[in-house]
């Protein structure tokens, strides 16, 4: 049995800190004291070792550690800013190419698709050759792909360059980015991780307005042409920024401390969480394809109507910044069960919307579900198996939300082709949403302390 500095307990209980930061040590002498004196004495020792176990977690979070938040900040804008720009040029490519909406709406699956799917990959690479370079061959990548299809002459040609590069290059920079962040930080884990992830929802605020006003006033290739050279403007100088932390360098004897992706899939919880992520996929992302759709079916402009995913941006800042630093006192996996469940339930204001005040206030809601429930899962992914791993672990994790980011923007589109409603497409997303809310209640139990006190 070991004896933790930082909580002063014996370590029965599996203590967050017992794992990140190894600060396991002998267990102090424990024989019997008698009378107050004794006692006093052994009181005054353990507040001795938490102090100075607490003076020890003020300096394990570098301000180097700020600086790699902020660089995956906005590297994730620019690549979610892009790939949710497809809202804005839904209707573009549906006039150009005389294409169906689930013809449409598949490039964006395929995209969702492939850098999910490949994320797996790219935290190997990235556990073996550190996170900046993997992040800068994504961002040529993207901004390779977003050219290409400013050239495009058919669907077939948008699918391979929309949906295979910018896939392609987004897998490259999501997990090796977001993951990068996790081993720098201990205490304040869930807040870092919230911030970091902002950077979607801030992308996907500002960059689809702003495609939106550059189609308008200099047509759709064109505005991809700009896009892509800003992301080798600002997306190539936020990954360069992007550094591996300390606790996940290998040491010079021995591994870093943490599970392994072959032990982390041998783990229930690792299965439980990926269940939650496959059931939760396609609640999350059909309304990044289709409600701006929904709008422009309710007469709204198509300026107001792009608007909805920036509102969606908007909720998902405020979630991620508030649900993160509120997980890391309240549990993690008691607030993924909680956004999970506020996420199925947003879907009723979208079923009974009928003007765009209602739309826009289910985008928030949304928007505050689903930020808060992207921040979370690195940083269980993390406090769950440590950094040894940590890349690989959550690019395997984001597998499971693969076929749901394909499958359901374009079931949605074919459901709406057929009936020309989304009413059984919301229903199902609620169902599934009652689903991951069921399996990510799983996690909570004593293989998880996320509550740290201050």
């Amino acid at each position: 049995m070991g004896f933790c500095k930082l909580y002063g307990e014996r370590s029965t209980r599996r203590y967050r800190g017992c794992l990140d930061c190894e600060n396991r040590v002998a267990e102090p002498s424990t024989q019997t004291v008698d009378g107050d004196e004794g006692l006093g004495a052994l009181v005054k020792r353990q507040s001795r070792i938490r102090l100075a176990a607490a003076a020890l977690h003020m300096n394990d979070e570098p301000p180097y550690a700020w600086i790699v938040v902020w660089g995956t900040f906005f590297s994730l804008a620019v690549i979610f800013g892009v790939s949710y720009s497809f809202a804005a040029l839904f209707e573009s490519f549906v006039a150009e190419f005389a294409a169906h909406r689930a013809d449409v709406a598949l490039v964006f699956g395929l995209s969702g698709l492939i850098y999910f799917v490949l994320g797996a990959g790219a935290g190997v690479l990235a556990d073996r050759f550190g996170p900046r370079v993997v992040c800068c061959a994504g961002m040529l990548c993207i901004a390779g792909g977003l050219f290409a299809t400013s050239l495009a002459q058919s669907m077939a040609a948008v699918y391979l360059s929309y949906g295979v590069g910018i896939g392609v290059g987004i897998a490259l920079v999501y997990t090796p980015s977001i993951a990068c962040v996790q081993p720098w930080f201990t205490r304040r884990r869930g807040l870092a991780a919230g911030i970091a992830s902002a950077g979607i929802g801030a992308g996907t605020l500002v960059v689809p307005l702003l495609a939106a006003s550059a189609i308008d006033g200099v047509q759709w290739r064109i505005a991809l042409r700009l896009l892509a050279l800003g992301v080798v403007v600002i997306g190539l100088g936020a990954a360069m920024l992007l550094r591996r932390a300390p606790a996940a360098r290998r040491p010079s004897s021995g591994e870093v401390p943490g599970s392994s992706l072959r032990q982390a899939l041998r783990s229930r919880s690792f299965w439980w969480l990926y269940l939650s992520a496959v059931t939760a996929a396609p609640t999350m992302f059909v309304p990044f394809a289709h409600a701006s759709a929904a709008a422009r079916d309710l007469g709204i402009s198509d300026s107001l109507a792009v608007g909805l995913v920036g509102l969606i941006g908007i909720g998902s800042l405020v979630g991620r910044f508030a649900i993160g630093a509120l997980a890391d006192r309240v549990g993690r996996g008691k607030t993924l069960v909680l956004m999970q469940f506020s996420m199925g339930a947003s879907y009723l204001l979208w079923y009974g919307a009928g003007s765009y005040a209602a739309l826009a206030l289910f985008a928030l809601w949304f928007g505050l579900s689903y930020g808060g429930i992207v921040s979370l899962l690195p940083a269980l992914c993390m406090d769950l198996f440590g950094a040894r791993a940590v890349a690989s672990i959550i690019g395997t994790l984001y597998t499971g939300a693969a076929l749901g980011n394909l499958l359901g923007p374009v079931a949605a589109g074919a459901v709406f082709d057929r009936v020309g409603s989304y009413g059984p497409v919301i229903w199902a997303c609620i169902g599934l949403s009652a689903l991951a809310t069921l399996a990510s209640a799983r996690l909570i139990g004593p293989q998880l302390v996320a509550k740290v006190p201050n």
